[in-house]
């Protein structure tokens, strides 16, 4: 496994890299701003980036932006923040990075993070998932969403959709389905398929912008609960 670390302080990106180098993943370049994260991409093709938000001259956000339209599919980000509702995650979410991990975090969730990452899975623990969507998803000023196609979906994957979008982890939408968590897994790709996601992040933001869930709606309860 390959990674690029950005992050414009240098102590961060040396503990980070020497942590993976103990599991065996390799650090194929360090960046000190977005614009050198771009451009590390490029040169040595990673398989996922820990990417800083906040850096000089370019941002995390508009290097997620340039590296998912450069090579989608092939890299992955994952968003390394100091705040877990940093006001720019959502944006980054949107613009393609898989998920996001604290600064704080600990060795041993730094390296399995990255492996899910790689693995083509996203990086949302269900409660930092509805708290950071919940805040930040927006509807326009008219109070339309931004709609995506969800017409190919069968009543159970929306099912499936809604569910997912709240924060449930495949072992938590399984039990409240009464599903197989392999049957979990299968509606969960065959919705990414119909929609064109790239993974439970593009998902979990579609559904909001499309009101398929809304914050505080009763898809968010666990049952048997009453709006309060």
């Amino acid at each position: 496994m390959r990674v690029v670390i950005a992050d414009d302080q240098a102590l961060v990106r040396s503990g980070f890299g020497m942590i993976l180098a103990a599991d065996g993943i390799e650090v194929t370049a360090e960046a000190a701003d977005g614009a050198e994260a771009v451009a590390a991409v490029r040169r040595t093709r990673p398989d996922v980036v820990l990417m800083d938000i906040r850096m000089p001259r370019m941002d995390g956000l508009e290097a997620t932006r340039q590296i998912m339209a450069a090579d989608p599919g092939e890299t992955r980000v994952l968003i390394l923040t100091t705040y877990d509702l940093d006001h720019y995650v959502y944006a980054a979410l949107t613009a393609g990075a898989s998920g996001f991990l604290l600064k704080d975090v600990t060795p041993e969730h730094l390296v399995a993070a990255v492996r899910l990452v790689r693995a083509g899975d996203a990086l949302l623990a269900p409660t930092i998932t509805r708290r950071l969507v919940e805040r930040f998803a927006r509807r326009d000023e008219a109070g339309t969403a931004v709609h995506g196609d969800l017409s190919e979906l069968t009543p159970r994957e929306l099912e499936v959709l809604r569910l997912l979008a709240t924060g449930l982890s495949n072992a938590e939408l399984a039990d409240r389905l009464s599903l197989s968590p392999t049957t979990v897994k299968t509606h969960v790709a065959r919705i990414l398929s119909k929609l064109g996601l790239r993974d439970r992040v593009q998902a979990v933001v579609l559904a909001y912008e499309t009101g398929l869930v809304t914050p505080g709606s009763l898809a968010d309860r666990p049952p048997g609960s009453t709006p309060a």
